[in-house]
């Protein structure tokens, strides 16, 4: 395994198991690209809420498991699984322990580079899931609705040669109340953090993939692999970056990436074949 390919952690959430929109052969692709030495699965891995509807668990997202279980085996990577909204199932038997490496809880904290960092899924401040679930459940369907808007969009893109759009992304960068509630979010968040005496937060929740500094706590964001197809990433220095799974390539076409110490050199953006890094001194990520 080439160390280039090896982090210290990895932060991946909002896969969303069991739906249509659900990217789960790339990242289980990934999680097959990269190893690492601690795995968070930071909330809505599996999408419980659609699988009572109309969801259908199918072979591919049994092989996402299986994937993480040869992590476990080869690597011996540590793996903790972080209940989401739409993994709410979990809480019957949180806290749950199997075997040495693998756990399932409620919130974690990470100690990185001399730093506390606390990692939550991020819902616990969504009042409107806590307080009035029938309309999170209603919003669900909408956002359903949009993403398979936004798969036939694509179709039509590929079909003309065109590059993947996140129209979804889109509409929600464009409507003042969605972009209200990412910067609210983001604010309550860090304060938790700070009351729970950590330098940073790690989340998911809003498919909203950042790293940003505020107020002196830092804020990071692993994003989801609905849309963004993004990963939290630190190095084994203690760095941090965004890593993005390029939907435009083949594994034919892909090439290796280049050492990961160069990649959080300088402020500018780096392409490799396989993904786009953001150093952690980066400003918010905008499509």
């Amino acid at each position: 395994m080439e160390t280039s390919k090896r982090f210290r952690t990895i932060v991946i959430s909002d896969i969303h198991l069991g739906t249509s929109g659900s990217k789960v052969k790339e990242v289980t692709l990934f999680l097959k690209e990269y190893s690492c030495e601690k795995l968070i699965l930071n909330g809505d891995i599996i999408d419980g809420w659609q699988l009572k509807k109309f969801g259908e668990w199918k072979r591919r997202h049994t092989l996402f498991f299986k994937a993480i279980m040869k992590m476990m085996a080869r690597h011996n990577t540590s793996v903790i699984y972080l209940r989401g909204n739409h993994d709410d199932f979990l809480d019957q038997i949180l806290p749950l322990k199997l075997g040495k490496n693998f756990s399932i809880r409620k919130d974690y904290v990470l100690k990185s580079g001399g730093k506390k960092y606390y990692v939550t899924h991020g819902d616990v401040f969504d009042s409107v899931i806590s307080e009035m679930k029938w309309l999170a459940y209603i919003g669900d369907i909408g956002y359903t609705f949009l993403l398979w808007v936004n798969k036939v969009y694509n179709r039509y893109r590929v079909w003309r040669g065109l590059s993947y759009y996140s129209l979804s992304r889109k509409i929600k960068s464009r409507v003042k109340r969605a972009v209200s509630y990412i910067s609210d979010f983001e604010s309550k968040l860090t304060e938790l953090a700070r009351a729970r005496e950590c330098d940073g937060v790690i989340c998911g929740h809003i498919h909203y993939p950042s790293i940003r500094d505020i107020d002196g706590i830092t804020y990071m964001n692993s994003g989801d692999w609905v849309e963004s197809l993004s990963a939290l990433v630190e190095d084994h220095n203690g760095n941090w970056g965004l890593l993005y799974f390029s939907q435009t390539e083949s594994a034919e076409t892909r090439k290796a990436p280049e050492p990961f110490d160069n990649l959080f050199e300088g402020r500018e953006e780096k392409i490799t074949a396989f993904t786009r890094i953001y150093r952690l001194s980066a400003n918010r990520f905008f499509s």
